[in-house]
């Protein structure tokens, strides 16, 4: 018999969310706790974390510290501060990360340096740390599981200004399918999700008013930007038993953008 309320259960595991203060981090934090885990979260902003904690406290056991991974150092750091309170983890989200919006004219090095040694060079080096204790938590019937956060734009050939943005998150695309074929047989499967508009913190500039939420909806098929519960459903799948058997995968939650082209090259007549 299928039991759905098994398919999501998460109750057991151990997973650490970054950037989980804030966004779309904090939102799948929530949806971890409410499915049963322990939860660590970390960002650069240590009191925010440990603020957050507390609050969700109230969902399940959730702590929360300081962790940087847009340096050597602070990836270091923060991979000892996990160990220092855990000897397993099953599940890793991959979500803290930067952007710069610049033109393509002025759009430099510095905005490169930036975004992706957060976005890539810290999500590699910190998976790289924690692989250990997820290939030792994995089975092949229950595999660990990572979770990278990319992006829409990480797919589409748009930047909007946001070059660097835009090139981390093809990298995380291309980076995940690697790491899937590296480490599925260890029993670790890695898969990312690639949000379209929601509204956080990184996108209130566009997002931050009706106005702005009604002109990213005219650009989306379904014809809304997303919910907290979109981005909850598809954690819950990738880490929870019904996503077992996954990996490699680039989950579209972008209402249909990824997929949007012309419906006909040619002229209807001559169809």
């Amino acid at each position: 018999m299928i039991d759905p309320a098994r398919l999501f259960d998460l109750t057991g595991k151990t997973a650490l969310v970054t950037g989980g203060a804030t966004g779309l981090g904090r939102t799948a934090a929530e949806a971890l706790l409410a499915a049963g885990a322990r939860l660590l979260i970390a960002s650069r902003k240590g009191d925010a974390c440990v603020a957050v904690a507390r609050e969700l406290s109230a969902l399940g056991p959730c702590e929360g510290f300081a962790g940087d991974v847009g340096t050597e150092a602070g990836v270091e750091a923060l991979a000892n501060e996990v160990a220092a309170r855990t000897d397993r983890l099953d599940i890793l989200i991959n979500n803290a990360g930067a952007t710069w919006g610049e033109p393509f004219g002025s759009h430099g090095f510095k905005a490169f340096d930036r975004v992706l040694s957060v976005n890539v060079t810290g999500l590699f080096a910190l998976t790289q740390r924690l692989m250990p204790m997820l290939m030792a938590a994995g089975t092949a019937d229950d595999p660990a599981r990572i979770v990278n956060i990319g992006s829409v734009m990480g797919t589409m050939p748009i930047a909007d200004g946001a070059y660097s943005y835009a090139a981390s998150k093809a990298a995380v695309h291309h980076l995940t399918r690697i790491l899937a074929n590296e480490f599925s047989g260890r029993h670790v499967t890695t898969n990312a999700i690639a949000p379209g508009p929601f509204e956080t913190r990184m996108t209130r500039y566009s997002l931050g008013d009706a106005a702005g939420k009604s002109a990213a909806a005219a650009v989306v098929p379904i014809g809304r930007i997303g919910r907290e519960d979109d981005l909850a459903g598809s954690v819950l799948f990738l880490t929870g038993r019904g996503g077992a058997y996954i990996s490699g995968a680039i989950l579209p939650l972008d209402g249909g953008i990824s997929a949007k082209a012309p419906l006909h090259m040619f002229r209807e007549d001559e169809a």
